[in-house]
């Protein structure tokens, strides 16, 4: 299972990468970090400076067919970032319309919001959230983990590093699930 990571330059909060990148390694599967820029992107411990890592691939020039699922890690600029720029935008809504998971987790259903994917789901997020994801026509939940598969996808989405090991776990089995043979 090849995994695409989508993530701005900088503002990730970095257990929401890390957990979620070795999740996947650990599920015998294959993570890509995906950004809007080359180079490396900057993680934060909160509103600290974490470490740095290599981007991969850049989004405009990525295709989601290449991917089996998507994780969106959060962070508060991270997703604010993601929304503004088109080409993350139309990457996350591909994920959508071809019917493909995707994992997003405490601020990260900013950018599903910009990709105008939340009307008729149900979801969690950050708590911040909840009336930006209602205005957008979705149902927010104050969950560890909410799974939605209504549409053609499911829909993973998780609140704050607290509930990662929920969010990993559930994540890493909707994968498996779709890109078992």
């Amino acid at each position: 299972m090849r995994i695409a990571f989508l993530v701005a330059p900088e503002g990730i909060e970095q257990v929401e990468l890390t957990e979620p990148w070795q999740a996947v390694i650990d599920a015998g599967g294959s993570p890509s970090l995906i950004s809007t820029e080359e180079g490396c992107v900057q993680a934060f411990n909160h509103l600290d400076r974490g470490d740095t890592f290599p981007v991969d691939q850049v989004v405009g020039g990525t295709d989601h067919a290449d991917f089996d699922g998507l994780v969106l890690p959060g962070g508060v600029a991270n997703p604010d970032a993601l929304r503004m720029d088109e080409s993350a935008v139309a990457f996350v809504r591909a994920f959508f319309d071809s019917g493909k998971p995707v994992a997003a987790i405490c601020h990260a259903p900013w950018t599903l919001i910009e990709a105008d994917v939340v009307g008729g789901r149900t979801l969690t997020s950050w708590p911040s959230l909840r009336t930006d994801i209602r205005n957008a026509g979705g149902t927010w939940v104050d969950e560890p983990v909410r799974v939605c598969r209504n549409g053609p996808n499911a829909l993973i989405t998780s609140r704050r590093p607290d509930d990662l090991k929920d969010f990993t776990g559930a994540f890493t089995e909707e994968f498996a699930r779709v890109s078992a043979p």
